[in-house]
């Protein structure tokens, strides 16, 4: 059975940072892309940033560019997460996913496997 667990969220201050990561156990998971997604209450999931095997290619939502740093170790086939200079608007539930592709996208509909979340909590 498929398994992703993710770890690191908290409550941070402003400007603050934190590492998330995602352990993903049950089978092979590195010839596929990885992701991160963020949910905040009321709004839709969206991508923040996904990582193609290799680490050569990623994307990175806007609202994240150059303050968050998506990382893969395919051989713990773990995926992290570094988050700088967080802002409140951050504040979420984040997800790990798995995609049933090679190169990465932010159309969840392409990501087949999920975690169950860690919550991220930014003050002002």
């Amino acid at each position: 059975q498929v398994q992703l667990v993710e770890s690191g969220g908290g409550l941070v201050q402003a400007g603050g940072s934190l590492r998330l990561s995602c352990a993903a156990s049950g089978r092979t998971f590195s010839n596929y892309a990885m992701a991160w997604f963020r949910q905040a209450p009321g709004k839709e999931r969206e991508c923040i940033t996904a990582i193609r095997r290799s680490g050569a290619s990623t994307y990175y939502a806007d609202s994240v560019k150059g303050r968050f740093t998506i990382s893969r170790d395919n051989t713990k086939n773990t995926v992290s997460l570094q988050m700088n200079s967080l802002k409140p608007e951050d504040t979420a539930v984040y997800y790990c996913a798995i995609s049933s592709d090679v190169i990465p996208t932010s159309n969840p509909g392409r990501y087949l496997y999920w975690g169950q979340g860690t919550q991220v909590t930014v003050s002002s």
